[in-house]
């Protein structure tokens, strides 16, 4: 091996080993809670809310930082959808059971009964949620927030949320309210379907709507983020947060095409390698699908191109599909969500959703509405809609100022 080559190598190493040992930009809620020796803990027998996603920047899990904490006894675990350990598929009921790892109780808030009882908060002196949100309404973690901070205040336990980022940033707001009557767990907080807020900052917009008198509310901050971040600036690893948000890229496009995935005419790549990254079907010309949603395209920030797939599971499974891939910046797009409503019109419209009808009443939980489903449906402009939910998030905007932390 030749001098320079021998450099070049052992150069190369020590960039790859500092660049893996990089101090992240971020402190997590976890982080700045042991930092501050876990003062808010000490003497108390803590639950914990937590999925695979809950670790600290070293990617140490939550879990295991609380059970080595000094003076912290950590008494009991917390399911949310998809459980503790994230094995759960989607929209299937989490079990109690003894933690095999831990030897730990874990509490399902993901059955028959989403809010914690009586009973599970009686074996606790403080509830601990540690949840890592993607910044979309229909995203359940941010209703068992909800569900938990309701049980606190009713049964006169303090709860502490670790904060953490919103991946997609703190500025991004896009979509309408929840109306009355469609209140959901896919819907649980009257806020627009993207919200640009931590899930500490949504904890007291909670509090504040649903359990003003409760005074036992605390959020741990984070320490280095500002609102115009999105993920990668965090330099944070990007752990799973459900089975289908593998990556940052994941949560973006769940922003941009989980809605319309919800019909289950269509294939989001859920069941495939790039989950809600791409939107295809059988028996449709990719190139013309491009070529239609790119009429639609205002500024810089997306890419659509065409492609070819197949999914291993879920909607159109072994079948031969074509459609497009949604390139994504999310620092640089005008928008995310209305891209659900241009894809159904472009592979259908009207029939898409007659085809569709099981899914109707899921489709508008989602949406925090009929609204926009009755427009597709009768093949109405849906430019009124998208209009009225700019205003409502611009509102929202200014509106949630007072809950801003960062």
């Amino acid at each position: 091996m030749s001098r320079n080559l021998a450099f070049w190598l052992c150069t190369t190493l020590l960039l790859i080993s500092r660049s893996a040992i990089a101090e992240p930009q971020v402190q997590l809620g976890i982080d700045v809670l042991r930092a501050d020796g876990f003062a808010l803990l000490q003497g108390k027998r803590v639950g914990l809310v937590a999925n695979p996603a809950s670790v600290d920047t070293k990617l140490q899990p939550t879990v295991r930082v609380l059970l080595e904490a000094p003076g912290v006894t950590l008494a009991a675990l917390f399911g949310p959808e998809h459980g503790v350990w994230g094995d759960v598929y989607a929209g299937e009921q989490v079990e109690d059971q003894i933690d095999a790892t831990t030897g730990l109780p874990v509490y399902s808030l993901y059955a028959r009964n989403r809010k914690p009882s009586k009973e599970m908060l009686d074996s606790i002196d403080v509830l601990v949620l540690d949840l890592q949100d993607i910044g979309a309404r229909s995203y359940t973690y941010i209703s068992t927030m909800r569900a938990c901070l309701e049980a606190c205040a009713e049964h006169d336990k303090p709860f502490i949320v670790l904060d953490r980022p919103n991946p997609l940033g703190g500025i991004r707001v896009e979509g309408g309210p929840v109306e009355p009557g469609f209140e959901s767990f896919v819907s649980y907080l009257d806020i627009p379907y993207l919200h640009g807020m931590t899930m500490g900052e949504l904890a007291m917009l909670a509090r504040d709507r649903h359990a003003p008198a409760f005074e036992k509310l605390s959020v741990v901050r984070m320490r280095g983020w500002t609102r115009e971040m999105t993920w990668p600036d965090t330099g944070l690893t990007w752990v799973p947060t459900s089975p289908h948000i593998p990556t940052f890229a994941a949560a973006v496009g769940y922003a941009v095409t989980g809605i319309a995935g919800e019909l289950r005419q269509l294939s989001n790549g859920v069941g495939y390698t790039q989950p809600f990254e791409i939107v295809g079907m059988p028996g449709i010309d990719g190139e013309r699908l491009a070529a239609e949603l790119r009429r639609h395209l205002h500024g810089e920030g997306i890419v659509i191109r065409p492609i070819r797939f197949r999914p291993f599971y879920s909607t159109h499974a072994q079948v031969a599909c074509q459609g497009v891939q949604f390139h994504v910046d999310p620092r640089r797009a005008q928008t995310l969500i209305e891209w659900n409503y241009r894809i159904i019109q472009a592979l259908g419209g009207k029939k898409l959703l007659e085809e569709s009808s099981r899914r109707h009443a899921m489709f508008d939980k989602v949406n925090g509405g009929p609204a926009m489903r009755q427009a597709l449906q009768s093949g109405e402009p849906i430019e009124p809609i998208l209009q009225q939910w700019k205003e409502h998030a611009a509102k929202f905007a200014e509106i949630r100022r007072k809950w801003l932390l960062y």
